[in-house]
């Protein structure tokens, strides 16, 4: 299995508007939850989601994901993609 690591910035606000405002900023929207922890709600660059969902173990693999100084260990639960240009849209990850 690969080593993973997302370098992700939090988002305040949860919803349909603030995802779409999180895409024009050219992030990805993302969500970590369970571990009986409350939701956090996360943006992700593109380049590195993309590179990572290369790799043909990602849906696999133990994913860590670092918010500033605290890290998550996580695994990735569902992808959605754009249905015409099939670019992520938004992820789920679930907390080991």
């Amino acid at each position: 299995m690969s080593d993973i690591t997302f370098n992700a910035m939090l988002r305040e606000k949860a919803g349909k508007g603030a995802a779409r405002a999180c895409r024009r900023e050219g992030r990805i929207p993302a969500v970590i939850y369970g571990g009986k922890k409350d939701a956090v709600n996360i943006s992700l660059h593109p380049v590195e989601l993309e590179k990572a969902l290369d790799l043909a173990d990602f849906y696999k693999s133990t994913i860590v994901i670092s918010l500033g100084k605290k890290n998550e260990k996580v695994i990735c639960k569902d992808v959605q993609f754009h249905p015409v240009t099939d670019m992520p849209v938004h992820v789920d990850f679930m907390r080991k």
